[in-house]
């Protein structure tokens, strides 16, 4: 079993096997892209953006299952990657991954972090998201998702940003990248404003 830790999506994240009933973490030494792709890949995550080490998303617990991982970069599953069994690591050193299918969130052009242009990462870039199916459901998922409490009103704005992407929401899911969504299609964007919302919380 593989899974990501302690990151904002479960695309992205500190890298955890377990072995034997008991949950553990992979050393930073020699970690690159190949490994970080082998993970994203078992994860149906799609590639690997980055892969930072030293605990880039928290120190771990239990024991360091692997270390000096030297992965190829076409293995199905982590463990048929070379590796060391013994380490001479502590968990400042926690390898660490970021997937293409990672999301991340953000408004901008508001008077605070609650406020302003729906933004989103995925693939490796900043995008507008659409309006044609941005209601109350989507604006309210995100402004929980950043922790500004429920949305208040939904402006609009043009579109800045190299991609688009939209977001369809059946109910109050725990986020965007949980609903139903789709990048760079032409059809659900086409004469579409950018997306905004203004929440009832405050942010940084």
């Amino acid at each position: 079993a593989l899974r990501l830790a302690g990151g904002r999506s479960r695309c992205e994240g500190r890298v955890e096997l377990e072995q034997e009933g008991t949950w553990g973490t992979v050393c930073d030494d020699g970690w690159d892209i190949p490994d970080a792709d082998v993970v994203c890949r078992q994860l149906r995550c799609g590639r690997a953006v980055r892969a930072p080490g030293g605990a880039a998303f928290g120190r771990g617990h239990g024991p360091i299952l692997r270390d000096d991982v030297g992965c190829e970069g076409h293995e199905r599953h982590l463990l048929e990657c070379p590796a060391a069994l013994e380490h001479d690591c502590s968990h400042k050193e926690d390898a660490g991954v970021v997937c293409s299918e990672h999301q991340e969130w953000r408004l901008s052009g508001g008077r605070d972090g609650c406020a302003g242009r729906v933004e989103v990462f995925f693939r490796g870039i900043w995008s507008t998201v659409c309006n044609s199916t941005w209601y109350e459901p989507e604006a309210t998922v995100l402004c929980r998702t950043l922790g500004c409490g429920n949305a208040l009103q939904r402006p609009s704005f043009g579109h800045t940003l190299p991609g688009k992407m939209v977001y369809m929401c059946g109910s109050l899911q725990p986020s965007l990248a949980q609903c139903q969504w789709a990048f760079n299609k032409s059809a659900p964007c086409y004469q579409s404003w950018a997306a905004g919302v203004i929440c009832n919380g405050t942010g940084a």
